[in-house]
């Protein structure tokens, strides 16, 4: 049997996700096994999750995923580089899975490989650092630097195709034997107004921030699941966040991710004269550090998490959800993988990431949009859901 990971968010999980999992049994068969690492309480642009983990995991089995894994706090808060690389890490040490899909927009493979080789190269690397050099975002500077190696740059113009790319070059990198499938994204997966057929994510938690339902645009199952799910967004946390910024130490600042070349100092200081979060965010982005790097440096600062617990490798993952199928593949996983995997709400050997994910899940409810603030011992409660 094939076995197919996913790298993903599901924040929420929605129609366009369910397409993809059909996607991915078109292409390599229909008795495919689908393994999804999922983000667990906080996603990768420095928020708290829509739904909470175990809500999302669910979604993603009752509509046609085998088995969910939790991608570790540590990466889900990383950039786009640490995401990929994370994910492919993680894939490649369990052993079972052999191939990686993810969708972009151009729905080549054979253009994102030819790039991520390139950036790859020394040559890119000086590329960079001189362009860097010239005050430009990152951003521009790693399209610009690919243009001047001879590459096409709109690879790295559209979120998708550049996420993909990392996927690519962490593959390259890491000498994983991971194949990556690509599957053509159609529509604008990041638009503010919901399409019934490819909705957005990000459209989605619009119209939930605004209290409007979102049933047309997910899986039947999963648009129950969610009827009556406690919701949770950044600015639901704001007062705990403040209060968490302004009473860390100067040296602990110091330390944390996303804070380097001085960065740390600048929100530090925004943390402890502003009023909002908003405020804080607009006083320390610039053109050179675009906002969602400074909500994971915020984000990171308020759980603990420093440099050094991003760049770690994995010590573990965790299992969420699962089905008959995916119990098997778990069971394979376990017996020739290199990676230990624990069960949801259960202490692995390993305590430091534990220690991480504990403090994460115990101030995630903090960011609840209920007047009621749900249990900080969640994580430790949390049980494995099983797909009848």
């Amino acid at each position: 049997m094939r076995i197919c990971g996913v790298i993903c968010e599901y924040n929420p999980f929605h129609r366009g996700h369910e397409k993809q999992l059909r996607q991915i049994r078109a292409a390599l068969g229909e008795n495919t096994g689908v393994v999804c690492l999922m983000s667990g309480s906080f996603v990768q642009r420095g928020e708290p999750a829509v739904f909470d983990k175990r809500v999302r995991a669910q979604a993603a089995v009752l509509a046609g995923a085998n088995l969910v894994l939790e991608l570790p706090v540590t990466k889900a808060l990383s950039s786009a580089e640490g995401f990929a690389r994370g994910g492919v890490e993680i894939f490649s040490r369990l052993g079972a899975v052999d191939t990686l899909a993810f969708g972009c927009e151009s729905g080549s493979a054979d253009a994102l490989l030819a790039a991520a080789r390139a950036m790859c190269e020394p040559a890119y690397d000086a590329a960079l650092r001189e362009i860097l050099n010239t005050g430009v975002s990152y951003p521009a500077a790693r399209q610009r630097a690919l243009v001047m190696l001879g590459f096409d740059g709109g690879v790295l113009e559209r979120p998708n195709d550049i996420l993909g790319l990392e996927y690519c070059k962490a593959i390259l990198q890491t000498g994983s034997r991971l194949r990556p499938l690509t599957l053509l994204r159609e529509g604008d997966y990041h638009a503010q107004e919901a399409d019934a057929e490819n909705p957005s994510a990000t459209s989605l938690r619009e119209r939930l921030s605004r209290g409007e339902n979102i049933s047309d645009f997910v899986p039947a199952q999963a648009a129950e699941i969610y009827h009556g799910a406690r919701q949770y967004d950044l600015l639901s946390g704001e007062r705990a966040m403040l209060a968490g910024l302004r009473l860390l130490q100067e040296e602990a600042w110091s330390r944390i991710a996303h804070g380097s070349e001085g960065l740390w100092s600048k929100a530090m200081k925004a943390a402890r004269e502003k009023g909002s979060l908003e405020a804080v965010i607009g006083a320390t982005k610039s053109k050179r550090y675009p906002r969602t790097r400074i909500q994971r440096l915020l984000l990171c600062a308020f759980l603990g998490i420093t440099q050094e617990d991003v760049r770690r490798p994995a010590s573990h993952v965790r299992a969420l959800a699962f089905d008959e199928t995916g119990r098997g593949i778990l069971r394979r996983m376990r017996e020739t993988g290199e990676l230990p995997i624990v069960n949801a709400g259960e202490k692995p050997e390993d305590g430091a990431l534990y220690d991480l994910e504990l403090r994460a899940g115990r101030l995630y409810p903090l960011f609840c949009r209920d007047d009621t603030i749900p249990d900080g011992n969640a994580e430790e409660n949390l049980r494995i859901f099983l797909k009848k």
